[in-house]
């Protein structure tokens, strides 16, 4: 059972009751699409979400030289359109403004909206789908570069919104899709990143298999190490023959198969890796506490409250987190009630201990904290097994 992962209490709140729902993940044992039974509708989720993307450095970067590739790639120029599905605060669009670049943003969160317009980027305040893909179109809205990423995972309705691509796509263009990798999930034992605000976890072999259903054909592929490790896909119209089928996919789609993501036995032996891991991350912080160290955390993300949730990590543990979104300070973390603090609380309090919860960023976070390294302070990074680095 677990708290919805973005829901970051106020102070008043804390004596109120708050809704858990289980966490529980199902395998498909035609397709083998994993996915989560939805509790909670997309609306009560993401109308007002506290995730803005322009708070990781690394991120952008990442995005910058997105842009970069595919203004080479594709030849976009000032007659293009880029559109990105889940375009979030603004955070890639921006870069392609500033190259001239036509684009529009379609996102349901009206706040983060609000972000993304006072960074010059045009945006549409919507949940996507096959009704607004059709109402764009027929405004002659449709997109040379179709951008969604970590945006699959979270929709419910993967028909509705994957033919609403198809029809958005312009004849030639291109679509990219981004997305945390199932195979590096399951090897590299990242349970954290499964929590109700994302509905599905996706192979390379299933994610093919359900843009084929919609008359679009997976040409190319490549390997990212965001986010613990993830897959850009990019799709094109079935008919349409300028973009040939690259070697990346066949190796891929024979290496997913090889290591058994179309057996049902692979998946099983999932949970028990899962135990071992909270046991042992268990012991790490018990040892802490018994040698009267002090513990704190950094960062509040969505995957930082289901691993403090299921490892049942509160203020027992860790005196507090700190995060630089200043939208969470001074609420307190879903479930396990940890106050949010800026980063700087950690230079006042000087802990022995930091507790890295964004894993998937710790090089960048352990460069902007190296001064913990003064008075002897040490990371504790959580995954794929609790390991301290000083």
């Amino acid at each position: 059972m677990s708290p919805l992962c973005e829901t970051y209490l106020r102070p008043e709140q804390l004596s109120q009751m708050e809704p858990f729902y289980p966490l529980h993940v199902f395998v498909c044992g035609k397709c083998f699409l994993v996915q989560l039974e939805e509790f909670v509708s997309p609306d009560n989720i993401f109308t007002e979400y506290a995730y803005f993307s322009s708070y990781s450095e690394s991120w952008l970067e990442h995005c910058r030289r997105y842009t970069e590739q595919m203004l080479d790639r594709f030849r976009l120029n000032e007659k293009s359109l880029v559109v990105e599905l889940a375009s979030n605060d603004g955070y890639l669009l921006q870069y392609f403004v500033q190259k001239g670049i036509p684009v529009l943003g379609i996102e349901p969160a009206a706040n983060v909206a609000r972000a993304a317009e006072e960074k010059k980027v045009p945006t549409l305040v919507k949940f996507f789908g096959k009704q607004l893909a059709a109402e764009l179109a027929s405004e002659g809205k449709q997109a040379d570069l179709l951008v969604g990423n970590n945006v699959l995972a979270q929709v419910p309705d993967l028909r509705d919104f994957i033919a609403g691509m198809k029809i958005l796509l312009k004849p030639r263009g291109a679509l990219t899709l981004e997305f945390p990798h199932l195979l590096k999930l399951m090897d590299e034992n990242q349970f954290d990143t499964i929590y109700h605000e994302h509905f599905s976890y996706f192979s390379f072999l299933t994610a093919r298999e359900i843009l084929d259903a919609h008359g679009l054909v997976l040409f190319d592929v490549e390997e990212l190490p965001t986010h613990g490790g993830s897959l850009r896909v990019f799709g094109r119209h079935r008919e349409d023959d300028s973009k040939p089928i690259s070697s990346r996919v066949v190796k891929l789609s024979a290496r997913e198969e090889a290591v058994g993501l179309k057996r049902l036995q692979s998946y099983s032996s999932f949970a028990e890796k899962v135990k071992k891991t909270k046991r042992e991350l268990l012991a790490c912080l018990i040892d802490a506490k018994e040698a009267h160290k002090s513990i704190v955390g950094y960062g509040a993300p969505g995957k930082g409250n289901t691993l403090l949730n299921y490892c049942g990590i509160g203020t027992d543990f860790i005196d507090y987190t700190v995060d630089r979104n200043p939208f969470k300070h001074g609420r307190f973390t879903p479930g396990t009630h940890i106050p949010i603090y800026p980063p700087e609380r950690i230079t006042e309090t000087r802990p022995d201990y930091v507790l890295i919860l964004p894993w998937n960023l710790k090089n960048e976070i352990m460069q902007q904290m190296a001064n913990i390294r003064e008075w002897g302070g040490k990371f504790i990074i959580p995954i794929p097994e609790a390991r301290i680095c000083p």
